[in-house]
């Protein structure tokens, strides 16, 4: 284990603040009053001090100079300037030039205007192809999106499903529909990340097959920034959108973001126009008539809540602190690799091409994410056999202070994020996971 102690000593653990035990109920942890075992940063990301810190700084500078803060700051960047220091950063992340990216908005709001901006169906071309079960927020936009237009979304929006028996979708699966269908779809957009598998889908490329047969090729990285490399830019993707608040770590509900190809920055200018999207060397002087920064800045709409963005940055500055995505991607193949062998040795372990041939009850699980450790990020999903037996087997974590997340009926996500989590929290969980299987009755 001395490359396990060398990458733990790598982890920024002691710059996020953790829940303890007694706090999510973790009445059998052995600690009560020391942290809890947290594997749950693809839902929301921990606290982290030089957050908390720069938020205080903004209510200091809120208090002392009101509106003039946007101007002239007590602490550093004025409110006006402030995403200049966090976009580069989202930039670096994603694989984009800074002016490629805005930090704006939220992550439905975004995906809906950049569909608005990207998605021009015609009675031949119409089609949004997407995942099966992409997130329920992202299918209601792209339903609602086809609506707008006067499609039938049960036609417009193509849902892929793994192979019967399957839990992810197979790369050859998802181009030979691009390239047979390819001439009827508008846009194809999935998500980096599928939020429920832990499957990264293989974004070079999906983008490729979906740019060779004409269509618009966008994607949701709610799962990815933060969690894996991405190179949108040279990967000639049109459009991203994104949250912050899960491997970024921004805090509940914080700021969101995107990315639009800087190809399209004279031929796709921004359909739905507001003030923060003007040219900021005129922006307060109350023009009439919108005249937007050049680029995807010019997307943006409304002034950005400050206290989210210096969340945000105090956050990406824990990025750059260890290493970005080079340095966090080998931590979190040590640590969700490490994790992945500790449950294979569970005696309820199953493997998944044995579950549909399972002849006993045994509570048993298996996993769903991909064992191949480049088709998925920081996420292991595993499966509860029967389903029934989700439920108990999470509070059984809980009560250890274990703090994954349920996805009904029958899974439970864990993700060890590089950033903060250990190999100790790896073994604390599949100690748990063990006891709480025993423990059931």
């Amino acid at each position: 284990m001395s490359d396990a102690i060398t990458l733990d000593k790598a982890s920024l653990r002691e710059q996020f603040v953790f829940p303890t035990n007694t706090g999510v109920g973790g009445t059998r942890a052995v600690n009560g009053d020391g942290p809890c075992t947290y594997l749950c940063g693809n839902s929301l990301g921990l606290l982290s001090k030089t957050a908390e810190s720069r938020v205080q700084r903004e209510f200091h500078a809120w208090g002392a100079q009101a509106v003039m803060g946007h101007f002239s700051h007590v602490e550093g960047t004025s409110w006006l300037n402030m995403t200049d220091d966090v976009d580069p950063i989202l930039a670096e992340l994603v694989g984009a030039k800074p002016s490629e990216v805005a930090c704006m908005s939220t992550l439905t709001a975004n995906l809906h205007l950049m569909l608005n901006s990207f998605y021009k169906p015609t009675s031949e071309r119409f089609k949004i192809l997407c995942e099966g079960k992409a997130f329920p927020s992202d299918q209601y936009a792209f339903a609602s999106q086809a609506q707008s237009h006067g499609f039938n979304p049960k036609e417009a929006v193509l849902e892929l499903f793994p192979r019967e028996g399957e839990y992810v979708l197979r790369e050859e699966d998802i181009l030979e529909v691009i390239q047979k269908q390819g001439s009827t779809i508008a846009v194809v957009i999935f998500s980096g990340i599928q939020y429920y598998t832990g499957q990264w889908f293989p974004m070079k490329s999906i983008t490729k097959a979906a740019k060779d047969q004409g269509c618009i090729c966008g994607w949701d990285l709610a799962h990815a920034i933060g969690n894996v490399p991405m190179s949108l830019h040279d990967w000639d993707v049109d459009f991203a959108v994104w949250c912050t608040y899960k491997y970024l770590n921004s805090g509940p509900g914080g700021i969101a973001g995107l990315f639009v190809h800087e190809k399209w920055d004279d031929r796709e200018l921004p359909k739905y126009a507001g003030w923060w999207g003007n040219d900021r060397a005129t922006r307060f002087e109350m023009r009439p008539t919108f005249s937007p920064i050049r680029g995807a800045q010019g997307f943006q709409q409304s002034n950005p809540s400050t206290l989210c963005i210096a969340a945000l940055y105090g956050s990406l500055q824990l990025f750059q602190q260890a290493g970005m995505m080079p340095a966090l991607r080998k931590r979190s193949l040590a640590l969700t690799g490490h994790l992945e062998s500790l449950l294979l040795k569970s005696s309820f372990y199953v493997p998944p091409s044995q579950v549909a041939s399972r002849s006993d009850k045994k509570p048993a699980f298996t996993i769903i994410t991909p064992n191949d450790p480049e088709a998925r990020g920081s996420q292991l999903s595993l499966k509860f056999l029967p389903d029934t037996i989700m439920v108990p087997v999470f509070d059984g974590l809980k009560s250890f202070g274990v703090i994954g997340d349920e996805r009904n009926p029958d899974v439970i996500r864990l993700a060890p994020a590089p950033i903060y989590n250990t190999f100790e929290d790896c073994e604390v969980a599949a100690r748990s996971l063990e006891e709480a299987f025993n423990s059931l009755s």
